[in-house]
């Protein structure tokens, strides 16, 4: 069986042009989706469910397949691995035939490459950050939400009537003890007597 799988960017993109070349094809079935790049493809994922000994599943182009190229490649793998094969109207490439089989190969250490690549500009960039002294990983402080997360906890801690334990306070704010010294030492939080006893938090 032919298998068509047909996929555009965004829903204001049109469909028509690679559906009417997979009915040039003689697909008998098609599989069609109008997602992003990074949103899940469940059509997709569909298709290649649907695959069986003998079947082939036709693409507009390969990157209809993937992200990047190693997820290309690993589609490609899983449609191998179902006994069927692959066509790419646009690169013309058949996994079906000799010459076809010959690219897969290539592929593949073009995908190693890329992932080689990425991970050096991602060492490359940590290095200069670093030699401009720029700091690196999370900003410190708290985020727009924790911060309001910290006043609330400051407001209950300092309250005389009622008057809660930080166990309470923890549940009521659904984070614990560590957090809620956290978010009072932020606040600049007087702390009660007996709160901190030998560098240990004592959350009675």
């Amino acid at each position: 069986m032919r298998i068509g799988y047909a996929r555009v960017s965004t829903r204001q993109q049109n469909l028509d042009m690679q559906l009417e070349a997979f009915r040039k094809e003689g697909c008998e079935k098609i599989y069609q989706e109008k997602k992003s790049a990074f949103a899940d493809r469940p059509e997709l994922l569909r298709a290649l469910d649907d695959l069986r000994t003998g079947d082939t599943l036709y693409v507009w182009a390969l990157d209809r397949l993937g992200r990047t190229l190693f997820e290309v490649i690993e589609n490609v793998k899983k449609i191998h691995d179902r006994g069927a094969n692959l066509y790419s109207i646009v690169q013309k490439i058949d996994t079906g035939t000799a010459m076809g089989k010959m690219v897969l190969p290539l592929f593949s250490m073009l995908a190693e490459l890329e992932i080689d690549l990425k991970r050096e500009r991602a060492a490359a960039g940590i290095r200069i950050a670093r030699e401009q002294g720029r700091r690196l990983g999370r900003k410190p402080g708290l985020s727009p939400e924790a911060q309001e997360t910290a006043k609330r906890a400051q407001k209950l801690y300092l309250s005389k009537d009622p008057e809660y334990s930080v166990r309470e306070l923890c549940r009521m704010l659904n984070i614990t003890p560590k957090t809620m010294y956290k978010y009072l030492d932020f606040m600049k939080t007087e702390l009660k007597g007996g709160a901190i006893q030998n560098n240990k938090i004592n959350a009675t």
